[in-house]
């Protein structure tokens, strides 16, 4: 099971909990949440005026051994409009744009989508049941 809870923070909200959103899914090959701008595909989603944001920005998809990956997608901008830094097991890395990592079973941590161009940030926690 891979379970999330996601947070969207302004400068004006910083610290707030309010508004947390969550999504859930059995390991089982071929299960996905996604994180993003079009509610019609994506389970967690930001404010629509968030451009920072792709439609599809983020992919927890879960391989054939039932082990949960991270993926950043790649939007429509050849560069892109946000940071993305995972945090899991008490270090904190930067994703690549494009790039995906698999996620620790049993282990908890923190995916940040972080605006280049104002104080906001997407933050989606997540815990991976061994």
């Amino acid at each position: 099971m891979l379970e999330l809870t996601m947070a969207v923070v302004s400068a004006a909200d910083a610290g707030a909990t309010a508004g947390m959103t969550m999504a859930q899914a059995p390991s089982e090959p071929g299960a996905v949440l996604r994180v993003g701008r079009d509610a019609a595909v994506c389970r967690l989603v930001v404010p629509e005026d968030w451009l920072f944001v792709s439609r599809v920005h983020l992919e927890f998809s879960c391989g054939p051994d039932g082990t949960w990956r991270l993926t950043w997608l790649r939007g429509s901008q050849p560069d892109p409009a946000a940071e993305v830094r995972l945090t899991a097991g008490g270090t904190t890395r930067p994703l690549g744009y494009g790039a995906t990592v698999p996620l620790p079973r049993g282990a908890s941590g923190e995916v940040v989508v972080q605006d280049r161009a104002a104080p906001r940030s997407v933050n989606v926690g997540f815990f991976h049941e061994a």
